[in-house]
């Protein structure tokens, strides 16, 4: 976000304090923006401003132990992510105010998880999912090269648990984030920001979310997600393979459009920047 963003901090569940920004004009249509796993706030800054400069007002915060939110040990759960979503909505919209709520990876299990809260049917007007799963992940990820089975589940279960560090970052560390979360045709720059902010995320707090993100099964929320919903998904995504945004499409009560990325990777806020703040403006343009 630009340093013309108004910063408050959140008070959640177990003693979270989220840190949050705000911008954009207020009387603009609100959309309210949920990174994921080992993200940060910065991770939506190509969206931001293009929705900024759209007329859109903004709301972005750090999940626990990301960014500038304090870790809260032992409180990471899917409830967590959804108590956060919507203590978020609630500080940052007026009475009666709706938002869009658009959120990548973990940020977008964030939306599932809240699903039956009734915050977020009062607060939200459409939601647009990107690059995410709600279950099964281990098991259908692609990020290790082995055959589908017991070994490749073991493996990525233990790749979201490690507390082994991921820097320094040298070529080879930067080659293998490049092959995890971005697609061939990432550009330099691209990569750079996303392995720097993947190195950043404290361990402890990536691998308490790891644990939760081994045994997730949303996929009984997906149902309950009563209202529009969008999804976005890039083909060569190896975290969360479009067989599981195929799969929340199909259990999704009210969708209203799926854009598949050819060549994009997991990153599709960063690499397809334009789609998403695009599907983001006509949500708004629609149910705002």
């Amino acid at each position: 976000m630009a340093d013309t963003a108004r910063r408050l901090t959140v008070t959640s569940t177990g003693g979270a304090r989220l840190a949050t920004e705000i911008d954009g004009p207020e009387d603009g249509p609100t959309v309210v923006l949920v990174h994921g796993w080992t993200c940060a706030t910065t991770f939506w800054r190509p969206v931001a401003r293009r929705l900024i400069d759209a007329g859109h007002r903004v709301v972005v915060y750090d999940q626990r132990g990301h960014g500038n939110t304090p870790p809260t040990p032992g409180s990471c759960s899917v409830e967590a992510l959804a108590d956060d979503l919507c203590a978020v909505l609630t500080a940052t919209l007026g009475d009666g105010q709706r938002a869009v709520v658009g959120g990548h990876s973990m940020g977008a299990m964030t939306v599932v998880a809240a699903a039956t809260r009734p915050e977020l049917r009062q607060r939200a007007a459409a939601a647009l999912l990107c690059s995410t799963g709600t279950d099964r992940l281990t098991g259908e990820s692609t990020v290790l090269p082995l055959r589908p089975g017991t070994w490749r589940r073991r493996g990525q279960r233990a790749f979201l648990r490690t507390r082994l560090p991921y820097g320094p970052l040298t070529p080879l560390s930067r080659r293998i984030i490049h092959h995890i979360t971005l697609g061939p045709g990432a550009s330099p720059g691209q990569v750079e920001a996303v392995a720097r902010m993947v190195n950043a995320c404290p361990r402890r707090a990536r691998a308490e979310w790891g644990a939760v993100l081994a045994d997730l099964d949303l996929a009984e929320r997906v149902p309950q997600l009563d209202l529009p919903v969008a999804l976005v998904q890039g083909t060569a995504d190896r975290l969360t393979p479009p067989v599981h945004a195929h799969r929340i499409h199909a259990r999704l009560p009210r969708p209203v459009g799926f854009t598949e990325l050819p060549g994009i990777g997991h990153m599709t806020p960063v690499e397809a920047a334009d789609t998403v703040a695009e599907t983001l403006t006509a949500l708004a343009k629609e149910h705002l």
